[in-house]
């Protein structure tokens, strides 16, 4: 059988990133505050050319949900639950412990009080969104049962749409960094609402109009490269402004990656150890521990941009989780495929 590959624009999105910096950077530099327009470009708090580019990003991986299959919630159950449990009641309290011991405690001789604060806000609004679009590919590349995969990401967005704001106003309201609530409510309306209803009746009247082997086949393939290149423009921007900033502290990038990455290996031995305890199948124990260690990392660009700013630290937080996610999580792959029961 034919060994299961990544696809090209997936497998070299830190590459891509890296060039993203490089290209944001330059374009920051000669442009200068000329750039400061794209920033004034705000329809309620929310900046117009990063939502555009951000519902390209999302509805692709929106238009794949079929909720349909949450009918098949009791097939399962202990696979869900463990899910459930970990990536709602666990995962963004212990990202909240990293970020306090890295960026509070350990880091205090090298950050400011200013930046360590925006800093741990990007890694909570990190921890407080599950994946959503990469886990169908970490799903597939470990063998995961692909129709427990598309039902616990059912369940994952349907429970963002109620926890996401209360636990990020929770885990930020512990610090002295003032949320506008009516902000964080109309990010989540923009960037999680409106993409998942509009993918959600596209599905249907797609399945329903062309059929299911022309939408999966024709139609989702497609999409693809807009997803991968709006990202890739979205960062561009973003460090477009982030440039002085970055090239001042070139060092905050390594900062930031560490309570990252040990954040995202210790939710996925935490769910896989759980699955095996539970007696999990491996198509089951897989995919749901790669669910909770990735995340949802467009949605946390999206928000911290909408609260904080294109050019705040919140923001290059976020970013730094998009370009460790893909080779931390294509190491994890390879431990679960070597872990195979």
């Amino acid at each position: 059988m034919a060994k299961k590959q990544i696809g090209f624009f997936e497998r070299y999105l830190t590459l891509w990133v890296l060039l993203c910096i490089g290209a944001g950077i330059l374009i920051g530099e000669l442009t200068g505050d000329r750039i400061n327009y794209f920033s004034g470009l705000t329809l309620a708090t929310v900046n117009i050319p990063v939502a555009i580019l951000v519902w390209l990003m999302i509805y692709p991986m929106m238009v794949q949900i079929d909720f349909s299959s949450l009918t098949r919630l009791r097939q399962n159950a202990r696979g869900l639950g463990l899910t459930v449990v970990v990536n709602w009641l666990i995962k963004p309290f212990t990202m909240a412990l990293f970020a306090w011991i890295f960026f509070d405690q350990l880091y205090s001789a090298w950050l400011d009080p200013q930046r360590a604060q925006e800093y741990f806000a990007g890694a909570i609004l990190l921890g407080a969104a599950p994946c959503t679009a990469m886990v169908f590919v970490w799903s597939y590349l470990t063998d995961g049962d692909a129709n427990y995969t598309l039902v616990q990401v059912s369940v994952n967005d349907l429970i963002l749409l109620v926890a996401f704001i209360p636990i990020v106003q929770l885990l930020l309201g512990i610090t002295d960094i003032v949320i506008p609530y009516d902000t964080l409510i109309v990010s989540v309306f923009v960037f999680v609402v409106i993409p998942l209803l509009a993918g959600w009746g596209s599905n249907r009247y797609l399945i329903r109009t062309k059929g299911e082997e022309w939408f999966k086949n024709r139609f989702l393939p497609s999409l693809k490269p807009v997803s991968i290149m709006a990202l890739l423009a979205t960062l561009v921007l973003l460090f477009a402004f982030q440039g002085e900033k970055i090239l001042a502290n070139p060092f905050d990038i390594a900062l930031i990656a560490i309570p990252l990455s040990l954040q995202t290996y210790f939710i996925f031995f935490l769910s896989w150890f759980a699955g095996r305890f539970l007696k999990l199948r491996h198509a089951i124990c897989a995919p749901a521990a790669m669910i909770g260690a990735s995340n949802f990392f467009e949605l946390a660009v999206a928000v911290a941009i909408a609260l904080f700013g294109l050019n705040s630290g919140a923001s290059l937080a976020t970013v730094v989780g998009v370009l460790i996610e893909v080779p931390i999580m294509l190491s994890l792959v390879a431990l679960a495929n070597r872990w195979k029961y």
